[in-house]
C-alpha cells in the first residue's frame, strides 16, 4: 500500500505506487480514486492528471479503468459516465446496489453510447455480493415483476 499525507496530490500517490510496483516486480496496481464527482471541475482535473500519469508510467501494460455506478442514479449516470470516459478512457462499469428496488436499466444507454461493458455488479455489501456481470441474469431481473 502506498499513501501520502491527507490533502496531498493524488497523482503523486499514483506515480509513487507505479514506481514501487515496478521496483518490487509487482504485477498489479489498484488505484481507487474514491468518489470523484463529475460536476466538480477540480476533482475531474485531478482524475485527468491521474489518468495521464498512469498512461505515461504504465505504458505497454494492460490497463483496466472501471467506473462504479450506483444502480439508483438514473439519468444522471449517463452524464457521469460520459464525462468520466472523456477524462479516463473507461474500459468497463461496475454496477452497484442491485440488491434494492433499482434495476440499473440506465446502463443499457451508457453501454450503447460509450461502447464499454458492464463487468461487475454488487448485490449487497459483503465480499460475496460482488459478482461478474451476466447479461442474461440482468435482462431477466430487469423485466421481472
Amino acid at each position: 500500500m502506498i499513501k501520502h499525507k491527507e490533502g496531498g496530490d493524488p497523482a503523486a500517490v499514483v506515480y509513487d505506487a507505479i514506481s514501487a510496483a515496478k521496483s518490487r516486480g509487482t504485477d498489479i496496481v489498484i488505484v481507487d480514486t474514491a468518489g470523484r464527482l463529475h460536476n466538480k471541475k477540480n476533482l475531474m482535473d485531478e482524475l485527468r492528471k491521474i489518468s495521464r500519469i498512469v498512461h505515461e508510467q504504465a505504458e505497454g501494460c494492460s490497463l483496466e479503468v472501471l467506473l462504479a455506478l450506483d444502480a439508483t442514479t438514473g439519468q444522471n449516470a449517463v452524464n457521469q459516465a460520459r464525462q468520466f470516459n472523456e477524462v479516463a478512457d473507461l474500459t468497463g462499469i461496475i454496477l452497484t446496489k442491485l440488491d434494492g428496488t433499482a434495476k440499473g436499466g440506465i446502463v443499457i444507454s451508457i453501454t450503447d453510447e460509450l461502447q464499454v461493458p458492464v463487468k461487475i455488479v454488487t448485490v449487497g455489501e459483503k465480499i460475496g455480493d460482488i459478482q461478474d456481470f451476466s447479461k442474461k441474469d440482468f435482462v431477466e431481473a430487469l423485466f421481472a415483476d
